[in-house]
């Protein structure tokens, strides 16, 4: 059986398969279907009976039910190309460079195959792809999370992929990579600088995120107070932050943040629990804040050497309207002086 497009299996309930489980009687009759593709077809609303969509595998099943099985297409084996709008900053034969917006997923995957910046790219760079193992995909090297936006460089060659993996692989500590983030925080660290030395894994509990673990991989984040904020109280409710990461985990600069009690405004997923301190906030941002919709990080500054030409690169990103908006909504605030405004070494 191929799974073709709009294809739609049927399978009637006999008298001796009366009372059985909806997901074993319709897996001794489509055989070619894999239990774990069963299960997925009946959890994602694909299955009826009668008019009735059935979610539920362990469904008791009756004599002379009309069980239809929708099998949709299979995914495409490679990304296609999709003209989704993209905003680029810089692009030559080897490279492009583009200011990622916000909810764009970088690569295509479970739950997002589509729509992605991949897609994008395929699209917009057309024949100039080269390919990347003789396959014409740009060669990703590094991923910003959807919601955060802000510069991000793609190799469109071979060997601009293997140069430009070099360097992120050594994230500025001995070569050339420059990368800085501005993340507006809840709160203001003590000290006008610090780094953040914790191993990050994957959640116990929560698949989707992750968190400081003891057994899991190396991260370094360094950052610096750029801007304080004040609240009701005249004392310091937020911080504008420039953090540069010296290695590329998950979700790194959004968990380190937290760890140390200033998580991102916003943050759906680590920055919740502050409510109380929103109150603190004018109230321009506080509906600014609750507008945003997500994590309030942005990805202002890459400085490369050009893969090719070895020429150093380096761009910058002015905030989005959003968080330019959460900026001017949170007020005049307080200049650090005498800053680094962080660079690698």
């Amino acid at each position: 059986m191929s799974e073709a497009e709009g294809q739609v299996e049927t399978v009637v309930v006999g008298d001796a398969e009366a009372g059985e489980r909806l997901d074993r009687v319709v897996a001794a009759r489509l055989a070619d279907l894999s239990r774990s593709r069963l299960k997925a077809l009946i959890l994602a609303g694909e299955v009826t009976i009668g008019a009735r969509t059935i979610c539920d595998p362990s469904h008791r099943v009756n004599a002379g039910d009309q069980i239809a099985v929708a099998i949709p297409p299979p995914e495409p084996a490679e990304p296609q190309p999709e003209a989704i709008p993209l905003p680029v900053v810089y692009e030559d034969d080897d490279i492009i460079v583009i200011d990622k917006p916000k909810g764009l997923v970088v690569h295509p995957a479970a739950g997002h195959w589509t729509g992605t910046l991949v897609n994008a790219l395929i699209a917009h760079c057309g024949a100039s792809l080269s390919g990347i193992g003789g396959v014409k995909r740009p060669g990703i090297v590094h991923r910003l999370d959807k919601d955060t936006t802000g510069l991000m460089v793609v190799a469109k060659t071979d060997g601009a992929y293997r140069g430009l993996a070099a360097q992120f692989a050594d994230h500025g500590r001995t070569g050339p990579l420059e990368r800085s983030y501005l993340a507006f925080v809840w709160g203001a660290p003590e000290r006008p600088r610090g780094t953040i030395d914790k191993p990050i894994g994957r959640h116990p509990h929560a698949r989707d995120k992750m968190s400081i673990s003891a057994i899991g991989r190396n991260a370094v984040t360094h950052w610096e107070r750029l801007e304080t904020y004040p609240g009701s109280g005249g004392k310091p409710v937020s911080s504008l932050l420039a953090c540069r990461l010296e290695t590329g985990r998950t979700h790194q600069i959004r968990v380190h943040l937290a760890a140390i009690g200033h998580p991102l405004l916003a943050d759906p997923t680590y920055g919740t629990g502050f409510k109380t301190k929103a109150e603190l906030l004018p109230d321009a941002a506080k509906t600014t804040v609750a507008a945003l919709g997500r994590q309030a990080l942005h990805a202002h500054l890459l400085g490369i050497d050009h893969p090719t030409t070895h020429e150093h690169m380096v761009f910058r990103s002015e905030l989005p309207s959003d968080l330019a908006d959460l900026k001017q909504a949170l007020g005049k605030g307080t200049i650090v002086r005498n800053r680094r405004y962080i660079k690698p070494g």
